[in-house]
């Protein structure tokens, strides 16, 4: 059988097809043709591409980005004996992932066996993969990878947003489903909770934490509070909103000698402490007012104690958002009325506006009104109305995470039964959005979501070809457009050299 040598002339690498015959009794390589040469690290046919087969074209392009970025933070060697598994199913949930008994296909029309050194893909080694990051130390694990991202790309410690979302499970198998308050209001199906913490200027991952699906959102704060302070993260301020917000929260958060900006639900107690200054202030002072993109806020402050815990509360004021709210709700009202004029039933929670006859009370519609548009704010930390404002406000960087997170990168549905699993599944998510999170941050110059980004490399394929005596194969990258070759650049130019 013949195969190719390589063998040096003039400092020139050249190639060789060559095959062993045995002459008188020893063995000695015969050569058959001249293959071509090396130059700069490629390989160049001497044969006339006539003569070339293709044999495999490979997805390519979104996957060395993805990778690099994974090799960048070292997320191979975090991830430990079964890393190529965790980090291809990664990879396929930033691109198009489906399930796991899917995947060996789709690793098959990539070029990751190259990239992972992977020469195959099973489902069982899928799945022990899975276990394996579950029965890893998570908290410990996240601390690390988090720990090489803020080394890499020297991120501040100026604060984490945190937020809580809910996704579903198929089936009632898995012990962490339960039924809760559903966010997308579906009823009747087994929920988990996911607690998320990003950071504050950049979006970038933290720390996640899976429970199940009836504990409370502040609940889950409390637990990830016991280990905030191990992930180096020094002093900052926690932003997270009105659901879970609890005095023992900001509390502890104190304790730690963190800030804290938080939503303060407007419940009986919090109307109270702000009726007389609304009372009082009837009209809308221009001193108190502030502008956050096309919305405009009256800011109203007060100095407040929340659990024996020093601060300020903000009492936000949104005429347009009090004006949008009341006309809807009136409209519902105005439809209930005739309704029941026509002996027709109204929709629930209605009933409480309307009297035994029919009419509407109107008293209860004022009380209900009272606090439209308005919204509570507390900060242990002092500031400008306008810095308030804009850092509890626009902390959407979170539930754009979790947009991510349910979407992009197909969080739900789960469709995993064992517990363990679904932890693992969640966590390859997290992993999954880190990246994107990474390279959303690189490509923050040319104004492209990562998403968008990875689509456009998509057509950066890498076609396999061989010789037409399927001795010799080589690999070559179709032709860069030149917006794939700008992202590239921007990127790393080290891709553009990576790429063949």
């Amino acid at each position: 059988m013949s195969f190719i040598r390589k063998f040096k002339k003039d400092k020139k690498v050249y190639l060789a097809e060559v095959e062993n015959r045995r002459v008188r009794g020893k063995v000695v390589q015969h050569f058959i043709r001249y293959v071509g040469k090396e130059a700069d690290g490629r390989t160049i046919l001497s044969t006339s591409m006539s003569d070339v087969e293709v044999e495999e074209v490979k997805l390519y392009g979104p996957l060395l980005v993805l990778h690099y970025l994974a090799e960048e933070i070292g997320l191979r060697e975090h991830l430990g004996a079964y890393a190529n598994e965790i980090m291809s199913m990664v990879y396929a949930h930033c691109l198009d992932y489906q399930s796991v008994n899917h995947m060996e296909g789709w690793f098959k029309r990539t070029d990751l066996n190259m990239m992972l050194d992977l020469e195959r893909l099973t489902e069982s080694r899928l799945l022990s993969g899975m276990d394996f990051l579950e029965q890893a130390d998570s908290d410990q694990l996240q601390r690390e990878i988090f720990q090489s991202v803020k080394e890499k790309y020297s991120l501040r410690n100026a604060g984490v947003i945190y937020d809580v979302t809910n996704t579903y499970l198929y089936g009632k198998k898995c012990s962490l489903g339960k039924l809760g308050h559903d966010k997308e209001g579906v009823q009747g199906r087994p929920l988990i909770q996911i607690g998320l913490g990003v950071t504050q200027d950049e979006g970038i991952p933290v720390f996640h934490k899976t429970f199940n699906g009836n504990i409370a959102d502040a609940r889950t704060l409390q637990d990830l509070i016991t280990t905030f302070r191990r992930y180096d993260l020094k002093t900052g301020t926690l932003i997270y909103d009105r659901g879970i917000t609890s005095g023992r929260n900001v509390a502890d958060i104190k304790a730690l000698k963190w800030e804290t900006i938080c939503g303060v639900p407007l419940i009986e107690p919090m109307q109270r402490f702000w009726r007389p200054v609304i009372q009082k202030a009837p009209r809308l002072s221009l001193a108190d007012r502030v502008q956050l993109n096309k919305t405009t806020f009256y800011v109203t402050m007060r100095s407040y104690a929340l659990n024996r815990v020093k601060g300020n509360l903000y009492l936000c004021f949104n005429p347009r958002k009090q004006v949008d709210l009341r006309d809807s709700r009136r409209e519902e009202i105005v439809q209930a009325r005739e309704r029941l004029r026509e002996g027709n039933t109204i929709k629930a929670g209605l009933e409480e506006y309307f009297d035994k006859h029919g009419n509407v009370i109107l008293k209860v519609l004022d009380q209900v009104e009272e606090f439209d548009g308005y919204s509570c704010i507390f900060s242990t930390r002092p500031m400008a109305k306008a810095e308030l404002v804009r850092l509890y406000f626009d902390k959407d960087l979170v539930e754009k995470a979790f947009r991510s997170l349910k979407g992009v990168v197909k969080l739900q549905p789960i469709r995993h039964w064992l517990s363990q699993r679904v932890i693992a599944h969640v966590f390859i998510c997290y992993l999954a959005y880190l990246l994107l999170s990474l390279l959303k941050f690189r490509l923050k110059s040319l104004g492209i979501s990562p998403e968008d980004a990875l689509d456009e490399l998509k057509t950066m394929y890498k076609v396999y070809l061989q010789d037409a005596k399927r001795v010799f194969k080589i690999s070559r990258v179709v032709t860069l457009t030149k917006r794939q070759e700008t992202i590239l650049k921007t990127i790393n130019r080290k891709l553009l050299t990576l790429e063949n």
